[in-house]
């Protein structure tokens, strides 16, 4: 048998995961300029039976414009050798020997599936949440359409200095008519504009210099219709080692513009708007308080030490009691072991080079690779995950070259559909989707909004299922 990738003989790729690095993957195999004779089928799963990860389920409802990104992977969909396979769960419906008896390579696409925790005295409180389960709620997920977040109380915290904290913190000041404007499942708008929050303080363990927020992410803090943005002047007065860690090399232009943005912040009169978003920087949580429930948070101050690798924050004797009625810890997403693959427990990732799955001896594994946040961790935007991507497929085309590739049993698409028909009966195809799609749109229309989300499974299939009418 010769080299998949002919007209007789198909590479033929699963990729698990369909969201943004998933999605790139897909892309580079199917338009392939390295190798523009190849014959490559794409079959993409999801747990879902919903496309596009994060982006339909991690970007704030009130960013349509990052949205727009699923255009160009509609695009890759539209390619006749892609095939989507929602409802499908990776280690249930199919597993690694599944997929290794029908395909010559799999991409792990599966991001960074929990969240890190603070690891501090009360953090088990009920009122205590993950900033992933808010975002996942009002995004509507179903996993999480049922949470209940309390917003009755004036001050809400938010732990961690990140646009998912910038995100959090934007969603609770909204009015009720720019919510209405967005495609925020319709089971968090009510509660949202019904919250009695008046104070969003947040947290960072670092100065105004080290804060991870994108500039876009910042600016749109200081343009809230109905939330004042708050810094206190003295948190910009940078000390001696910050100022010179701002002017060195290591300090990025997006480090320097958000201290700019931070000082004119700083200067800003208070306005008297319904609600103020507090940036608070070198603090950090040392305890939440309450009994029953998380009834207030003891931080402490921090200050920096330059210990030669860069500066550190170190917590000081100085600390302070702030009451609050919730707190949102976003101190980074973190990836989960995924059946039949070796996994780094330090870092929350698949052991790999370069994308190439690497047993515990760290030999390649052949035909199993990795892209996105369970390759190198949940940092950089939705844009880095295309050079990334890149990047895997450029040594899983590597590996077909130097025939290093899985020999699947039986690569026929025929072999697949049988599996799926049999585990996954009600599985989604990109058909299924795209009614899903239409539906939530047609559902929005009549209300100006960009679509109303179905948030339940159920829900969901009975819209795909209504493809065929």
């Amino acid at each position: 048998m010769g080299s998949p990738g002919t007209p007789d003989q198909p590479l033929r790729v699963a990729i698990v995961g369909s969201g943004p690095s998933g999605f790139y993957a897909a892309g580079h195999l199917l338009k392939c300029k390295s190798h523009p004779d190849l014959n490559v089928q794409v079959d993409v799963y999801d747990r879902l039976p919903t496309p596009w990860g994060l982006v339909r389920g991690g970007v704030a409802p009130d960013h349509p414009n990052i949205k727009a990104v699923s255009r160009v992977y509609e695009k890759t969909a539209a390619h006749p050798e892609f095939r989507f396979f929602g409802n499908v769960e990776y280690g249930r419906d199919i597993t690694h020997d599944d997929l290794h008896a029908r395909y010559h390579a799999v991409v792990y696409a599966v991001g960074a599936q929990t969240d890190r925790r603070m690891g501090i005295p009360g953090e088990d409180l009920p009122g205590s949440w993950a900033a992933t389960e808010f975002v996942a709620w009002y995004n509507g997920h179903p996993d999480y359409r049922d949470l209940e977040f309390d917003l009755s109380g004036e001050r809400a915290i938010v732990v961690g200095n990140g646009n998912v904290a910038a995100d959090v913190a934007r969603m609770l000041a909204l009015t009720r008519d720019e919510l209405a404007q967005t495609d925020v499942a319709d089971h968090a708008l009510e509660v949202l504009a019904e919250s009695r929050i008046e104070e969003i303080v947040v947290l960072g363990r670092r100065g105004p210099a080290q804060a991870a927020f994108t500039n876009p992410e910042l600016l749109e803090l200081g343009a809230m219709t109905d939330a004042d943005v708050v810094v206190d002047p003295r948190d910009v007065d940078m000390d001696a080692a910050s100022r010179a860690w701002l002017e060195s090399e290591a300090a990025s232009s997006t480090s320097r513009k958000n201290v700019e943005i931070l000082t004119g912040y700083a200067g800003r009169q208070v306005e008297g708007k319904r609600r103020r978003i507090v940036l608070r920087f070198l603090v950090s949580p040392l305890e939440l308080l309450g009994e029953e429930r998380v009834e207030g948070i003891r931080i402490c101050r921090n200050e920096l030490r330059d210990e030669g690798s860069g500066l550190r924050a170190c917590t000081t004797d100085t600390t302070e009691e702030l009451s609050c009625g919730i707190v949102f810890r976003s101190i980074g997403y973190r990836g989960t072991p995924v059946q039949g693959l070796p996994f780094d427990e330090s870092r929350g990732t698949v052991p790999h080079e370069a994308g190439r799955i690497l047993d515990e001896e760290g030999a390649p594994l052949h035909g199993d690779y990795v892209v996105g946040w369970i390759k190198r961790g949940p940092t950089g935007i939705i844009g880095t995950n295309k050079r990334d991507a890149q990047e895997t497929v450029d040594e899983l085309l590597e590996d077909l070259d130097a025939g290093r590739l899985n020999v699947p049993a039986d690569p026929s698409r025929e072999a697949l559909e049988e599996l799926l028909t049999e585990r996954a009966p009600d599985h989604v195809t990109y058909t299924g989707w795209e009614a899903i799609d239409r539906a939530e749109k047609a559902a929005g229309e009549p209300h100006g909004r960009p679509r109303v989300k179905l948030t339940t499974t159920d829900e969901l299939l009975d819209a795909a299922r209504d493809r065929v009418r």
